[in-house]
């Protein structure tokens, strides 16, 4: 109890505090506590998964034609290679570091990743949203200082 109380009190001399006190505000709390609680900035992968469903799609177009797809894809930042790609009836994720290939359906990867740009551009929702509100809060103080009388030093 006293060490919850010390850092309550550490955490208000520090600016963390109430608008009372001159720290930002409830609005900054809260918005490291929003921020906190989802994944960093998820929506950044929005246009990966836009390209991912495209290449999906034509892959499916392509499907029963008898042609190839030639296509060019990233192995690293910057470096690219070359592929030739037969008919096909599934696909391969990479889900990430240190998590292996999976191996998809053309119908089930397209829900996958329609279901994830949606996540994502929900999440881009949330992040606007805190940044309005934390945003409302600094007007606030500036129109509270702005009335307030000038302090002597």
């Amino acid at each position: 109890m006293k060490r919850k109380r010390e850092e309550k009190e550490t955490a208000t001399a520090a600016g963390t505090g109430s608008s009372r006190d001159g720290g930002p505000g409830r609005g900054y709390e809260v918005m490291l506590l929003l921020l906190c609680q989802h994944d960093t900035f998820p929506f950044v992968k929005i246009p990966d998964f836009e390209k991912c469903l495209d290449i999906v799609a034509t892959l499916q177009a392509k499907k029963g034609s008898g042609e190839a797809l030639l296509a060019d894809f990233e192995v690293s930042k910057g470096i690219y290679s070359r592929a030739r790609i037969e008919d096909t009836d599934s696909v391969c994720l990479w889900l990430g570091a240190n998590v292996m290939l999976l191996e998809y359906s053309c119908e089930e990867v397209t829900t996958l990743l329609q279901k994830n740009l949606e996540d994502a551009k929900a999440s881009l929702e949330v992040f606007v949203t805190i940044a309005r509100g934390y945003n409302w809060d600094v007007h606030q103080k500036i129109i509270r200082q702005a009335g307030a009388p000038a302090k002597d030093s």
